[in-house]
């Protein structure tokens, strides 16, 4: 029996096997939060219904011992789930003293190295279930529409995304690289298969240590024989829209535990803006307004309300904290008041980042130069004026792969594009149509600085029965992130790789 079924098991005997999350002693009851991995209840452990012995064992039960118990299960809305098991036995498999993971905050750190522990938190728990929704979602969506799911190598022998971030070894005496991309194996499955798409890992060897940044990361990538670029964007819009609705009907419990706004969710049935690079560099400069909003202007704004917001905190924060040291206040209300001190300094933790990142993102969107390509800052300028994902295309071509197509009307710029999820979180998505013409391809080889000879097989696509294509690869770590609202993306996957960071 498992604790996701107990909604089936109501007024039955039932045995679930665990591990105790959280536990209090209150007048001959012991009351046992467990969870099973696909759930939490609460369990009533009555010293006059299991005896002195097992009553005793339960007391002992620290924070993660595992143990099997049996009882009969009680609908009780308000508990976790909505049902609780009154239990008539259970059996101790480990009793665990001193779990380093307190009820007490820890600091960031702290949690990464002991992420192999952290993973058992129930937030933690909800957001590795979204993930496993969204690649579930992935597959369904790609299976449903025919595509052929299929595999790149993760050894290479040349770069894909340029030559600074590869993860150099060996391949038997010769040199190789982990797979910055599978996107050039890709075009060529295509050309074979006509749709496909891959799933799999990903390394860039970025010595960065933003919140969208990781060393190893899941990418996917669809191809597609016969898309152009707006046939490319199409599908991805229908992707994103696809995958996002199916979290927001499979996760409601997990979204409420990790406290996403579903509302924001929903907005993507909205079609997705689609703007030109240089209507997106107009609108960061504050050149151009989004529905009456100036990004530069609402940027101010929102830096005026973030301190005006400080000083309100602190001086809540500073009011309850002298209150819980008037005499004779009761331990409820006490605790009430530690409660909520401790999520006004979690508020204010956030308020203070705000007031640290706006001015940067005011600077950069300022001084934003045309013809770069966009950085961190400016996805979140642009991405805040939007309650849905946006995309930008027609990049100036020299920030762009060797391998996309110029635009036909002005070869200055190629068919290039980025989707940008809202609420700051940038760039999820980035895709194209595909160069077709064998020698502008080999222009763009010898313009990237790149060993024409490792290139050839990819030329052979061009040589032979060469068609309009295009594709895309999405992060799924980003993705994660946008869909939970995380604020790093080292939480959205199992064991982060980052700079800094090989262990656990």
């Amino acid at each position: 029996m498992y604790i996701k079924d107990l909604s089936q098991l109501e007024g039955q005997e039932i045995t679930l096997k665990g591990w105790v999350a959280n536990s209090r002693e209150s007048k001959g009851l012991v009351f046992l939060i467990l969870r099973d991995g696909t759930g939490m209840c609460q369990c009533i452990v009555d010293l006059n219904k299991v005896g002195d012995e097992m009553f005793e064992n339960a007391r002992r039960l620290g924070s993660e011992s595992s143990l099997s118990l049996s009882g009969n299960v009680v609908k009780d809305e308000r508990q976790i789930g909505g049902f609780e098991v009154h239990v008539s036995s259970l059996e101790v498999y480990q009793y665990t003293e001193n779990y380093p993971i307190a009820k007490k905050e820890h600091g960031v750190d702290f949690l990464m190295d002991h992420r192999h522990l952290w993973l058992r938190s129930q937030r933690q728990w909800a957001i590795m279930r979204i993930r496993n929704e969204i690649s579930f979602a992935i597959h369904r969506f790609f299976q449903e529409r025919e595509f052929v799911q299929m595999d790149a190598p993760l050894f290479t022998g040349n770069a894909c995304e340029g030559t600074t971030n590869l993860f150099e070894t060996e391949f038997y005496g010769e040199q190789a690289y982990l797979s910055q991309s599978g996107q050039l194996y890709g075009e060529a499955m295509a050309m074979a298969l006509g749709r496909i798409y891959t799933f799999g890992p990903t390394f860039r060897a970025e010595k960065s240590k933003t919140r969208r940044h990781l060393s190893e990361f899941w990418m996917i990538e669809p191809e597609m024989a016969f898309y152009d670029l707006f046939d490319n964007m199409d599908l991805i819009e229908e992707f994103l829209r696809f995958i996002t609705q199916e979290i927001v009907s499979r996760c409601e419990k997990e979204l409420a535990i990790i406290g996403r706004d579903v509302e924001m969710l929903k907005k993507v049935s909205a079609p997705f803006p689609r703007l030109t690079y240089d209507e997106a560099v107009r609108i960061i400069k504050g050149e151009q307004d989004v529905d009456g909003k100036n990004a530069i202007k609402t940027l101010e704004g929102d830096l005026a309300r973030v301190h005006a917001r400080i000083e309100e905190v602190k001086k809540e924060i500073a009011d309850r904290e002298q209150r819980i040291t008037t005499p004779g206040m009761k331990k409820g209300e006490i605790a009430f008041n530690q409660k909520k001190i401790d999520e006004l300094k979690g508020e204010l933790r956030d308020l203070e980042e705000d007031s640290r990142n706006i001015p940067q993102w005011l600077e950069s969107a300022r001084s934003f130069e045309y013809g770069n390509d966009f950085g961190g800052s400016d996805e979140t300028v642009l991405t805040r004026m939007f309650e849905v994902p946006i995309m930008v295309y027609n990049w100036p071509h020299a920030v762009k792969a060797f391998y996309l197509k110029r635009d036909p009307e002005n070869e200055a710029f190629a068919r290039g594009v980025d989707v940008l999820a809202p609420e700051g979180y940038g760039e999820i998505v980035g895709g194209g149509e595909r160069e077709t013409d064998l020698e502008k391809v080999k222009n763009k080889i010898i313009e990237h600085e790149l060993p024409m000879h490792e290139f050839e097989w990819y030329l052979d696509l061009r040589r032979y029965g060469s068609v309009t294509h295009s594709g895309f690869g999405l992060g799924l770590e980003r993705m994660v992130a946008w869909i939970c609202k995380l604020p790093h993306v080292r939480e959205t996957i199992p064991f982060p790789r980052m700079y800094g960071r090989l262990f656990p």
